[in-house]
């Protein structure tokens, strides 16, 4: 099985920046609340992060938004957010409901909030880095 094989076919995959205070904190909550281990993490700082972020058009050096791989499926921006607290089952999947504020309103923030992250949230100095019990989910 190639190592693409691997990243296509064991579930969705969020490609994070591990080095932004707000993004790194997301991962850590994913990964406390994910209890039936649905998603995996890619930081945007390591090779299969930043070989998804290309595979989708996306600049690994100055991102857009997080995203969100399962398979040939890729979700940004807004609805990538919603689908983790969607999968993350109850009362988190109650956040999903914000769908229904349409995406034209949905989008833009999101975005003005990810250019801005650094300045809002900080910049670690170091990527942030798993607990042993959780490097089996970080890819």
């Amino acid at each position: 099985m190639s190592d693409r094989d691997d990243i296509d076919h064991h579930g969705p995959i969020i490609v994070f920046d591990a080095m932004c205070v707000l993004c790194s904190a997301n991962a850590q909550f994913v990964l406390s609340h994910d209890h039936i281990g649905r998603f995996r993490l890619a930081s945007m700082q390591n090779e299969t992060g930043a070989r998804l972020y290309r595979r989708c058009g996306i600049d690994p050096a100055n991102p857009d938004s997080l995203i969100i791989v399962d398979g040939t499926k890729v979700l940004r921006n807004s609805d990538a957010v919603l689908s983790i607290y969607a999968g993350l089952g109850w009362p988190w999947k109650a956040l999903s409901l914000l769908r229904l504020v349409p995406r034209a309103l949905r989008d833009p923030a999101y975005r003005a909030l990810a250019r801005n992250r650094y300045r809002f949230f900080g910049k670690r100095e170091t990527c942030w880095v798993p607990t042993p019990e959780q490097a089996n989910r970080i890819l």
